[in-house]
């Protein structure tokens, strides 16, 4: 039903039904579709998560969120691209009250979402955060940055984002829920550790995977229309990974491209049963 037919409106209306900015815009996002939110898109994975959702699909509407939107050059290419499908938000994930204004700002344009990606991620920053290779290097800022950027952020997402996921559900999709889909790493798999090291990254997706986990299992316990997977992207060519990959085999460093791709047919074959688990970029379940 075209609820933006002046006509039909009036009559509606004279029926006693009202209608806001949101509901039209979530009528009209869920019939083209659904609404996708891709967090941490200036760059690296998350760019090109909003990239292929634009591209390979002709309808939907994708919100990509970064901390400095004016300095994301990816970003502001697809947008003279894309226009009227891609919107940008300032989004901090160590500032909370960004993640609420991105929270408001989607609700009044599109009213709901249908997938949530949550893609940024740290494990080295020059001069402030190196991977450890032995205990003797751990340092505290180290481990709670690790887990601020990585575990925090991403949870304080889910939580301003959960009533506009549960609005959204599968509307405007081949399904009957939204997905959130967060990004963590193998090397936060307890049970896959066998070389130790890298203690705040590991510790830091771990936690991200337990937070997740927790998640789900409220999710379905509300009977929410949301599942929560969490994905591995193998090592990708990206800036996270560039200082690390001397010793990576070639046939084992994967191009965004390919990643990404791989990780968005995870999420299409998605189904109930999924909700909490942990997989890989070639689909098989990682153990916890």
């Amino acid at each position: 039903m075209n609820l933006r037919r002046p006509y039909l409106r009036q009559v509606l209306e004279r029926r006693g039904y009202t209608f806001t900015f949101s509901t039209l815009a979530s009528s009209v996002g869920s019939k083209r579709g659904g609404v996708s939110m891709v967090q941490g898109a200036s760059r690296g994975i998350g760019l090109e998560f909003v990239r292929q959702l634009l591209e390979k699909n002709d309808k939907g509407y994708i919100v990509a969120t970064c901390r400095n939107p004016s300095g994301a050059t990816g970003l502001l290419k697809l947008k003279n691209e894309f226009p009227e499908r891609l919107d940008i938000h300032p989004l901090d994930l160590t500032v909370e009250s960004t993640m609420e204004d991105s929270a408001n700002s989607i609700r009044d344009k599109y009213g709901s979402l249908n997938l949530l990606i949550n893609a940024s991620g740290v494990l080295s920053i020059p001069n402030v955060l190196h991977p450890e290779t032995t205990l003797s290097k751990v340092e505290r800022s180290s481990l709670l940055l690790a887990y601020d950027i990585n575990a925090v952020g991403p949870i304080l997402v889910i939580k301003h984002m959960w009533p506009l996921l549960k609005a959204g559900g599968g509307s405007g999709t081949d399904k009957d829920f939204a997905i959130v889909a967060n990004l963590s790493a193998r090397v936060g798999s307890i049970g896959d550790n066998a070389l130790g090291g890298w203690h705040s990254y590991r510790a830091s997706k771990t936690a991200l995977n337990q937070l997740t986990k927790s998640v789900s299992v409220e999710f379905a316990r509300k009977k929410d229309p949301i599942i929560c997977i969490l994905l591995h992207p193998g090592t990708v060519d990206t800036d996270l990974s560039q200082p690390f990959q001397r010793n990576v085999p070639k046939d084992k460093l994967f191009t965004k491209e390919f990643s990404v791709q791989k990780l968005l047919s995870i999420m299409n074959n998605t189904k109930r049963s999924d909700n909490g688990k942990f997989f890989a970029w070639d689909g098989q379940e990682i153990p916890w």
